[in-house]
């Protein structure tokens, strides 16, 4: 259990956001998140997130401060820099890395301003296949600045790389990201880094979802590959909200001007500390074999699915998350999501391949098992939870003995103390 502070000046300073955060507290306890781009932080990740470092203004890079007074927080964000290079065997690959970046978006910005100026041609996945807003999305930063075209999915559901190599030799983007936001097998680097180098473009990767897993080799590291790796810190690394950046040396500088003076001004140093204490975590002997049981919860849930005859894009799961295909159920994916959250259970509702719905109804919920995995499940829960959840969704309705069954997971695993 995570342990939490009592917070009793906050209650006597402000009773309203003290019930606010109270209210979520119990939110969380007595229901069971599946939201596959949230996690939950240690003790001393809130610790440190939450410390009196948010009071330093920071502007630049250790040792090449703007501000004064900054010793301490240099120690700290070099801290952060040396683990995350560690966590990734950055030195193998000849990475440098910036802790800076407030978001996965800021970062993935920075590596565009780095390398790329606005209406150059870049190609990224399709937000409907999977991709991120900031692959390219027209109502993006990223569409509306440059030139985005897409790839998408083959009918199986896994990504068309022939597709991507015809469009690139076609298009000759500058750029080529890859990663996604909702895409549930294991990317090959490799074949991105040979059509990149066919044409001529960087390679930027987006490790955001999946970078517990390439932290701790359950997935391919796309560092022997990349130019550009970019990621969040709160999915599957479990740290506070937050981006990284990891990039060859030679881009280095320009990466770290992208990002100050570029698009940030002051870095917050407490988030900072938060992805430092997030990294040393993740370089534990622990955290490997949770990042294991992330993996073998999605392959439990994945096997009640298949068996419950709800439909998954292409089919199952490689990693943390499962795409729930509910065209077969005549039922969206707005529905579905009120449905569960009604029986105690978060998800969010997601696009599919060719979806007919709009983005705010969709075909399908997005299902993840970072935050079950950190509560304490393992697969026979899981497995129990995929059965619940098949059965709200196949019946759109929630009988009583299911809000039971929820409640006494929620019980069974206690998230704070």
């Amino acid at each position: 259990m995570i342990k939490l502070n009592k917070l009793e000046s906050l209650k006597s300073e402000d009773k309203e956001v003290s019930q606010a955060i109270d209210d979520e507290q119990k939110r969380l306890n007595n229901s069971i998140e599946l939201i596959a781009s949230e996690n939950v932080v240690s003790t001393a990740v809130l610790e440190a997130v939450g410390s009196i470092l948010t009071n330093k203004y920071a502007e630049g890079y250790p040792g090449k401060r703007y501000y004064g007074g900054c010793v301490n927080v240099d120690v700290v964000e070099t801290l952060a820099k040396e683990r995350l290079e560690e966590l990734f065997d950055c030195k193998k690959y000849g990475f440098k890395v910036n802790v800076q970046p407030h978001s996965g978006s800021n970062a993935n910005m920075a590596v565009y301003f780095s390398v790329l100026k606005p209406g150059d041609k870049v190609l990224g996945m399709d937000l409907s296949s999977g991709g991120h807003l900031t692959h390219g999305s027209r109502v993006n930063f990223s569409g509306k600045l440059f030139d985005f075209i897409s790839y998408g999915l083959t009918d199986e559901g896994y990504i068309d790389y022939d597709s991507a190599e015809a469009l690139a030799i076609n298009e000759k983007p500058k750029m080529i990201v890859v990663g996604a936001s909702a895409y549930p097998r294991i990317i090959d680097f490799k074949r991105f880094k040979e059509i990149a180098d066919k044409v001529g473009a960087y390679l930027m990767v987006d490790i955001a979802h999946i970078a517990g897993l390439v932290a701790t080799n359950l997935h391919p590291s796309p560092l022997p590959y990349a130019d550009f790796v970019t990621s969040t810190t709160h999915k599957t690394l479990r740290g506070p909200r937050g981006g990284i950046i990891m990039m060859k040396e030679e881009f280095e500088r320009k990466v770290n001007s992208a990002i100050f003076p570029g698009i940030q001004g002051g870095p917050l140093e407490h988030v900072i500390a938060g992805k430092a204490v997030a990294f040393k975590e993740a370089l534990s002997d622990d955290f490997k074999i949770y990042q294991k049981q992330i993996l073998d919860n999605a392959k439990a849930m994945e096997s009640v699915f298949l068996e419950e005859g709800i439909n998954m894009v292409s089919s199952g799961t490689d990693n943390h998350l499962m795409l729930l295909d509910l065209r077969n159920l005549d039922l969206t994916g707005k529905d579905a999501e009120a449905l569960l959250e009604e029986a105690g259970i978060t998800t969010n509702k997601n696009g599919v391949p060719n979806d007919p719905q709009s983005p705010m109804i969709t075909s399908g919920i997005r299902i993840g098992t970072p935050a079950i995995t950190t509560r304490g499940f393992q697969e026979d829960d899981s497995k129990i939870l995929a059965k619940i959840i098949s059965s709200i969704l196949k019946n759109k309705a929630i009988p009583e003995d299911i809000i039971e069954e929820v409640k006494g997971l929620c019980k069974k695993f206690p998230l704070f103390e």
